[in-house]
Order: C-alpha cells, then structure tokens, then sequence
C-alpha cells in the first residue's frame, strides 16, 4: 500500500500516520520524491480498508501496489533513484562505465588494466578477489590480498570499486575494501545473504539469475530494500537458454521492462552475457540504445593468459573503440558518458 502525503504536512501529522499504519501492522518505508512523499506499507493485508489510512490528517491519497515487489515497484516511488557514490552517480543522465578484469590475478596485472580503463573513461574498475566457479579445480580468486589490491588500484588511478561477495561471512572483510558490493547471478536468490546485504550501507549491484524471471530478479532486490538499504542497481548478464552460439541469451528486453516498472538503475553486461570477445561491443552499443543506466564490460591486457573469462574480456584497444561508440550512442538518446 502506498500512502501519498500532503505537501504542507506537519511533524505531529507525520508521526501519527506511521504510528498508525505500525498499529495496523505495517512495516513503514518513506520515500521522499520531488514533488511528494510517500509511505510504503509493507504487509500482506488482502482485506484491509484502506479507508481507515485516508481518514488521517495529513494523508492525500492512498492506493493499493498490485505488484508482489512493493519497494522496487515504480508505484511506491515515482522518480529515478540515483546512487550516488562520491562524485559518480549511477541512475542519472550520465551512463557510468565499470571495467576490469574478471578476476584479480597480481598487482601487476590490476594496476596495468586499472590505469588503461580509467585513462578511457571508465568510473568504477570491477574485479573479483573471491570467484564462484563452476569446477572446484579452477581459480578462486586471491582473497583478502586482491582486496587489498584492487583498493590500491582503485585509490592510484581515481576510480571506484566493485567486487563480489558470495557468503554473508565475507561482509565485514569486503565492506573495507569495495565501494559497490556485487551480487553473483548464482547468488541472486541466496535469500539469507539479500538479508544480511540489507542492512549494510554501501550501494549494492544485483545480477540477475541464471533462469531468473524480471518478476524474480525484482523480488530478489525486494529482499535487500525491505532490510533497509535502497541503493541498489540490477545487472542483466544475460540468461540460459537453448541457444549455444554465445555463452548465455541477452535479454535486452529486460532493459526497457525493469525501467517501466521499477524505479532502480539497470547495468548492462554484454560481456557475460555473450561470452566472446567480439560481441561485446555490439552489444553495449545495444544496451545503451536501449536505455542501460550503466555498462560492465571485462577488459584484461593479456587475455590469453587471464586466469578467468578470457575469450569474453576486452583488449585494451577494443575497449577504447567501445568507450568512443558508446559515447555517440549515448548522445543520440540525450544521454552523456563523459
């Protein structure tokens, strides 16, 4: 239920409709949009009279959400929602751009591709110190160390940082280090760690599932916004099908359809999505023209020595050629990438 409040509403009215609504049995979540504030009332109340809501002082209008994900849907809040992480903001006019290697392999490797990314435009340098993977005999990631050196990558060339965590354990170590948790599509559904995910403070990307519907992908970030923390993104990195010529379908369908009926920012990752080296840049020109408020592409100096997703990762020229094409993509759409 969404509860729309009067522009000129008091502090006393304020307080007796969220106490009201707490007595009613509601978990309470304020939105403050432009124009409006509005209540998100969290319960599954199928025969409550929202008459009961209307008849308050201070309350405009009252509606049902029909949508099972309340949080995330484009009726309890109106408006964009922008991340702002220091000076970069995900959700806004810009289309923001994270890079990097899969997988963090030595500093020597993540300093070179760090500085080769950030010179090209990129904001955020992505790379993952702890790796699920399929077999239990591939490389796992370096741990704490690549943390340690992802940080001190990110922090040399001025850019942000994203990782990945894969168990609610994992949290405290990586908070220090990342500015953006990352949620792997083979986590999307860990329910337990969307919980504890939620009650940290730092922006958090969520991929979407293997064989995830939009509505599951949208229930899943459900489950971090009804724990506390609103700053979430959604990543499309393509999904399984029958299809074999690319490593997983693109759906970049889900683009336009999560922005219609969802306020949270989508990223774009042609690079998981297609799995191979010379599709990527076909791709996010797509994913930009179809409104992706960001773009996660791999980019690795040595591909045919990277520890993890060669085939699919950029070579530092590749990658410079999709930052010019996307920027003229960008700007036809009346979008920016600086």
């Amino acid at each position: 239920m969404v509860v729309v409040l009067e522009k000129n509403i008091t502090d006393k009215q304020f307080e007796n409709i969220v106490k009201h609504l707490e007595d009613f049995g509601f978990a309470v979540h304020k939105s403050t949009g432009v124009e409006q504030v509005v209540l998100g009332a969290i319960g599954v109340k199928p025969d409550f009279d929202i008459r009961k809501v209307k008849i308050l002082d201070g309350v405009a209008e009252v509606y049902k959400i029909t949508e099972p994900f309340k949080l995330a849907s484009r009726s309890f809040r109106k408006e964009n929602t922008e991340i702002k992480i220091k000076d970069v903001v995900v959700g806004g006019n810009e289309v923001v751009v994270m890079a990097g290697p899969c997988a963090v392999e030595s500093e020597e490797q993540i300093f070179t591709i760090a500085e080769i990314v950030s010179k090209t435009g990129a904001k955020i340098l992505r790379g993952g110190a702890f790796k699920p993977r399929t077999s239990p005999y591939s490389f796992q990631g370096l741990g704490e160390e690549g943390l340690k050196m992802l940080r001190k990558a990110g922090d040399k060339f001025n850019l942000l940082v994203i990782t990945e965590v894969m168990e609610s354990n994992q949290i405290p170590l990586i908070e220090e280090y990342t500015d953006i948790f990352q949620i792997g599509a083979r986590n999307m559904q860990n329910f337990g760690l969307l919980r504890d995910l939620g009650k940290t403070s730092k922006p958090i990307m969520l991929k979407r599932g293997l064989a995830a519907t939009v509505e599951d992908w949208l229930m899943s970030a459900e489950y971090i916004l009804s724990n506390g923390n609103k700053e979430v993104m959604l990543c499309e990195r393509g999904i399984r099908t029958f299809e074999t010529y690319t490593r997983n379908t693109f759906d970049l369908s889900a683009i336009p359809v999560v922005h219609k009926r969802s306020h949270l920012p989508v990223v774009a990752d042609p690079s998981h999505a297609t799995g191979l080296r010379d599709k990527v840049l076909p791709m996010a020109r797509a994913a930009i023209a179809a409104g992706a408020d960001a773009l996660m592409v791999e980019v690795h100096h040595d591909p045919e020595k990277a520890l993890s997703d060669g085939p699919q990762s950029l070579l530092p020229d590749q990658f410079e050629e999709l930052m010019k094409q996307v920027k003229l993509i960008a700007e036809v759409i009346g979008r920016r990438i600086n």
